[in-house]
């Protein structure tokens, strides 16, 4: 039976990144929203919390140990204060990350160090693709043998700064199964087309991908020759996509609730209406179920259950209902003022409604 007590280690990173989240990410969400971009500064004070290299073992220049629970734990509140802040402080673990869980020695060794230095860098990996039966593990970016080569075909889209990136970590079938490459930025047939224009995460910069006859050494497939086994790397997204949701969730939550309870309705308070009453409290039971949900897959992959996969499957299936739920009836008890921007209700519904459409833009 997993422990609903985190440990001091735990204790202290929650607690850094909700004031970081509360003072920083949260403070700047609209302007950020507004002008399409993040501060630099902000996201090396987020970096500067070392979540990531907290994740990292010694041996490649981290200072700690991979918890998918910690990990979750880290990315609800990081979301708490602002979804795209959240995602941008944590782009480059996309790319570091899958090499830590599937990557060969000689990969973790090239890759990882230069990902967790000490200024945050763009980083980044391309696993979606813009088709309405998407599933991860069925793609149509496909990956062929070629001699001492992979040839790589197909088209991503919402790859985080794909402009900007160091190297990609590009999700392509081969053999009918979902493998990594290793793609450094330049790369002949690596192509990024313009910055896309989406319904939120307005600060954060997402763009399409073509691969094009795009040729790299067989050393760049994830975990070299023999490849990997996809499912950790989708089981640990999963969760920590679903973890957002709790975090974002729970501000729309806490801010309508708050209005609710201050604002005066023909003499009483809102909060003491009945509809609105239950929908408060139908929203608090939705976000602690899945927040439990949640834990319960990060436990089991950390501890290697058997039917981790499909819990983590049921978090993320659960979270991202529950999220347009919460967010979407946050907007609606603030009633007129939640459709406007002085607020920032309409910037978590917008946001929200992502968690049922991206895949893949985040791990832990």
């Amino acid at each position: 039976m997993y422990s609903f007590d985190p440990s001091e280690e735990q204790k202290m990173l929650v607690d850094a990144i909700r004031r970081y989240a509360i003072g920083d990410l949260r403070t700047a969400a609209r302007d950020a929203d507004e002008e399409n971009q993040l501060l630099s500064k902000l996201i090396e004070k987020g970096w500067e919390l070392g979540y990531l290299q907290a994740s990292i073992p010694e041996t490649y220049d981290g200072f700690g140990d991979r918890s998918v629970v910690t990990g979750a734990l880290a990315a609800e509140e990081m979301a708490y204060g602002d979804l795209s802040g959240a995602l941008a402080v944590m782009t480059p673990g996309l790319f570091a990350t899958p090499i830590l869980l599937a990557g060969s020695e000689s990969q973790k060794a090239q890759y990882i160090p230069p990902v967790i230095e000490m200024e945050w860098k763009p980083f980044t990996a391309a696993l979606m693709e813009a088709r309405f039966d998407f599933d991860p593990n069925d793609l149509r970016t496909v990956a062929e043998l070629a001699g001492d080569s992979y040839v790589i075909n197909g088209e991503k889209t919402y790859v985080p700064y794909a402009a900007d990136a160091g190297a990609l970590l590009v999700y392509a079938k081969l053999d009918g199964k979902t493998q990594g490459f290793i793609i450094p930025s330049g790369t002949p047939g690596l192509e990024v087309g313009e910055r896309q224009k989406t319904l939120g995460l307005h600060a954060l910069p997402l763009y399409p991908v073509k691969l094009d006859g795009l040729r790299i050494p067989v050393e760049n497939r994830l975990g070299g020759p023999e490849g990997h086994d996809f499912s950790p790397i989708l089981d640990a997204s999963r969760v920590a996509w679903a973890a957002m949701a709790v975090g974002v969730s729970k501000a729309a939550f806490e801010y309508s609730r708050d209005y609710a309870k201050d604002r005066d309705v023909f003499g009483v308070k809102a909060a003491q209406k009945q509809a609105i009453a239950f929908m408060l409290a139908e929203m608090a039971t939705e976000i602690e179920a899945i927040r439990l949900l949640i834990w319960e897959a990060a436990w089991m992959l950390d501890n290697g259950k058997p039917e981790a996969s499909k819990q983590a499957y049921l978090a993320i299936t659960g979270a991202a209902d529950m999220a347009m739920m919460v967010t979407d009836r946050a907007v609606q008890i603030l009633g007129g003022h939640g459709y406007i921007r002085e607020h920032p209700v309409e910037l978590w519904m917008r946001n929200g409604r992502g968690f049922a459409t991206f895949s893949g833009l985040v791990i832990v």
